[in-house]
């Protein structure tokens, strides 16, 4: 079986079984926990921001951040496309009483001046304008990524009106590994920053919220409501400090594959186009007279899983337990379905 329905179908790895059954561990509820103490110091030094607090997945993570860096009938504003207002069943209403204010932009990118404008008025008849989410990559664009440049703008517009600011990044080192740059310049813009470790890095769980003292000291209170508090995290811990010093790097190669998914994909007579394919992300729009179920059934009768991503369009997702012989594979199963 072929599955590219995402990239956190991913496995460990043997040495990351191997650093998973050796990790020395604690109870991390009451802190002492020392694997899941070197996670959140690696990775809050890398950024330069002053703590971090892991969490079972990316959707705690943003959910806590949410909930430190607003109250309730806060605004926040993000893309209509992004996982904090489509994939996390509601939690920005039904956890912290939030109202969405939705933008559009290219590929799910937001601009600075789209948020400048979409502020509201200070008028209780509005929800006060309290957080800007951003997501990189994002998902629903094809996993493109933001301009530092536009992040850099977009920061000035929050400190200007008195907003907050998150990073939704998923997938961010799948951004880092293309652009190359510091994860610090990241830390010096973000309140708060949420890193998964089980997408294309390969862990099994988990996820790491970063920010300062204050906003992790709050976090930490939030997740224990949460119901996110663990305990011997130390074994899950020791797979993300794996990843994060085995696994990075790697990253470049999915991001090759998918480049090649896209181009198999493109030959295809019934398929319209191919999002531009910057990371491990590939969307392909189907023709009027193709549904994407229609392609997906084709794609399982072959051994091959994808998902549907709306009306005629497909998202396909590379991994590290896709290989270059997948993807001959794979390529045979196209030129059958288009034969």
């Amino acid at each position: 079986m072929i599955d590219l329905r995402s990239d956190t179908v991913t496995r460990p790895t043997p040495g990351m079984l191997e650093a998973m059954m050796s990790a020395d561990v604690g109870d991390d509820v009451f802190g002492d926990d020392p694997t899941v103490n070197e996670l959140q110091s690696k990775v809050s030094a890398l950024f330069g921001m002053d703590g971090a607090l892991y969490c079972p997945s990316g959707t705690m993570t943003n959910q806590i951040a949410m909930r430190v860096l607003t109250k309730p009938q806060d605004e926040v504003v993000c893309h209509k496309h992004s996982h904090v207002y489509l994939y996390e069943g509601g939690g920005m209403m039904s956890n912290s009483m939030l109202s969405p204010k939705l933008l559009d932009g290219d590929r799910g990118r937001v601009t600075a001046d789209q948020i400048e404008e979409s502020i509201n008025p200070d008028d209780f008849h509005f929800p006060r304008t309290a957080l800007v989410v951003l997501e990189n990559t994002m998902n629903k664009g094809g996993g493109s990524i933001y301009d530092l440049q536009e992040i850099k703008l977009i920061r000035k517009v929050c400190d200007k009106n008195q907003l907050k600011l998150h990073l939704d990044g998923a997938r961010f080192f799948n951004a880092l590994t293309e652009t190359a740059e510091n994860p610090t310049q990241y830390g010096k813009l973000f309140d708060s920053i949420s890193l998964c470790f089980s997408k294309g890095l390969g862990a099994p769980v988990g996820s790491v919220l970063i920010g300062s003292k204050e906003i992790i000291t709050e976090a930490r209170r939030v997740r224990k409501a949460f119901g996110g508090a663990m305990r011997q995290s130390g074994y899950l811990a020791a797979a993300c400090i794996y990843a994060l010093e085995h696994q990075v790097e790697r990253l470049k190669v999915d991001h090759q594959l998918a480049k090649s998914v896209g181009s198999a994909l493109e030959n295809l007579s019934f398929v319209q186009g191919v999002m531009p394919v910057d990371t491990n992300i590939v969307i392909a729009k189907l023709d009027k007279a193709h549904s994407e179920s229609w392609f997906l059934d084709e794609l399982k009768k072959r051994d091959v899983l994808a998902v549907p991503f709306g009306k005629n369009l497909v998202r396909f997702v590379t991994h590290l337990d896709f290989t270059e012989d997948d993807l001959d594979d794979f390529s045979q199963v196209l030129s059958l379905i288009g034969s």
